[in-house]
């Protein structure tokens, strides 16, 4: 029951095969037994998820459902207001906070029926490491416990790898879903910025912030971003999983193969299985071609600087007063920003509008890019130097940045069995077509079958 997906939950509740009530015990079960070894959870609201699992039976054996989603069970990264809970950011500063109201994209997900399990563990304020030095343990690799679940939604993907729910809730400012979605062999999608709302998530850089779904397939993401995702066009949200039936074949894709081979070059495994995806998709009809972008370092120092600086703003008068309080690897990383100037963060702003430019102008001629995300398998999480080295090793800053849709997905898994990814990249506002070209990608390869031993 564990690793079914929330798309099969949603049918076997039609056909009354289990109750929403079974699904819930059974999960919170699992979560009591492997929550001490992985970490994943900060806090379980087991009243909370028994209440709304028992509502939601009511309604759906009655035939009054609300959705696919209705009576799905969700794990939320605690930066996420849900009202009446501590929203703690994983932080010793924030122990005795308590959220006023639900923040817009809980609000939504609730309108739907959504289950809520309890709050998630990332890395304090989405921006420090697998830290040893706060209120809670840092949430560890299912598929290696000594090994990192990427960052800083480390509790989303060590959840989903886990099983101990089928969808989750990240944040992205610098690859905060996709790193932890690579790291763990999991999907999620860091969508067009602003596509889905901030409100109620405490904020690193309100230039880069993005909040983004997390499951273990490509549909569940897309059924998930269906209730998060804002209107667009005349108050009409799309329905983002309306083509992923179609496949790949005739369209083009950008293979963004310099980031990775010149730029930052990455780990041979990871190398070989980008280019098996690349042939996966010319297999299935895609036209793949080789293209470039700015180099990756432009991306990361123009991301950087201006993620600095909007974290200091955040944080300064708490790193002032309290400096004790954060963690050692949080503190030196935000009092960084208190030494960019004005003009650094101006010619940042600059640099920005340019590359937005760029990626822009390459989806004039191509309707999706294959990018490498982590350019290394997951290390180990108690190895703070090869934390430290790797994190810049990755490709995800760069949409941050200009604020095109990625999703990340596995491909693979290295010599040690610890999973690889690859990101799909897409025109903004356009996330029907990036996944459609994932869930193609998907049936053909079957990575998304795999899971880790308990």
């Amino acid at each position: 029951m564990h690793w079914m997906t929330a798309a099969e939950i949603a049918v076997a509740y039609r056909k009354k095969v289990f109750s929403p009530v079974e699904l819930t015990q059974n999960l919170l079960t699992r979560i009591d037994s492997l929550n001490s070894k992985n970490h994943a959870f900060i806090s379980v609201d087991h009243d909370g998820a028994l209440a709304a699992a028992r509502q939601a039976e009511r309604e759906i054996f009655a035939g009054r459902a609300l959705g696919p989603l209705h009576g799905i069970p969700l794990g939320i990264k605690d930066i996420i207001d849900v009202a009446g809970q501590a929203t703690t950011c994983h932080s010793k500063i924030r122990l005795e906070h308590r959220a006023s109201e639900d923040a817009q994209v809980i609000r939504k997900l609730r309108a739907a029926g959504v289950t809520f399990m309890g709050k998630l563990a990332l890395h304090e304020f989405a921006i420090g490491g697998p830290s040893f030095d706060l209120p809670f343990p840092p949430a560890r690799n299912p598929w290696n416990l000594n090994h990192h679940p990427g960052g800083s939604s480390s509790g989303s993907g060590a959840a989903l790898a886990a099983g101990l729910v089928p969808l989750a809730l990240g944040t992205d400012t610098g690859g905060s879903v996709r790193n932890p979605a690579a790291s763990c062999g999991i999907v999620g999608l860091k969508a067009t910025y602003e596509l889905v709302s901030r409100r109620g998530v405490f904020t690193l850089s309100s230039t880069l912030d993005h909040v983004g779904p997390m499951a273990r397939t490509v549909e569940d993401t897309g059924l998930l971003l269906n209730v998060m995702a804002e209107p667009q066009r005349e108050g009409i949200t799309p329905e983002y999983t309306s083509d992923l039936q179609r496949g790949v074949k005739g369209l083009r894709l950008g293979y963004v193969r310099h980031f990775h081979e010149l730029d930052e070059v990455a780990h041979p495994e990871v190398s070989a299985a980008l280019d098996e995806a690349a042939k996966v998709f010319a297999k299935l009809g895609a036209v793949v071609t080789d293209v470039r972008l700015p180099p990756l370092n432009d991306f990361l120092t123009a991301q950087k600087f201006l993620m600095m600086a909007e974290g200091w703003a955040v944080h300064e008068k708490w790193l002032s007063e309290r400096p004790e309080d954060y963690a050692q690897m949080s503190r030196r990383k935000l009092l960084t920003g208190a030494f960019v100037t004005g003009g650094e963060y101006v010619q940042s702003m600059q640099r920005r509008r340019l590359l937005i430019d760029a990626v822009d102008d390459l989806f004039k001629d191509y309707d999706v890019l294959l990018v490498a995300n982590s350019m290394d398998p997951a290390c180990r999480i108690d190895d703070e130097s090869e934390i430290l080295r790797t994190y810049t090793r990755q490709a995800r800053m760069p949409f941050n940045l200009t604020g095109h849709p990625a999703i990340s997905m596995m491909t693979g898994q290295s010599t040690g069995g610890l999973p690889l990814s690859m990101q799909l990249v897409g025109k903004c506002f356009a996330e029907t077509t990036v996944l459609r070209v994932a869930a193609a990608y998907e049936r053909e390869t079957q990575w998304h079958t795999r899971h880790p031993a308990d």
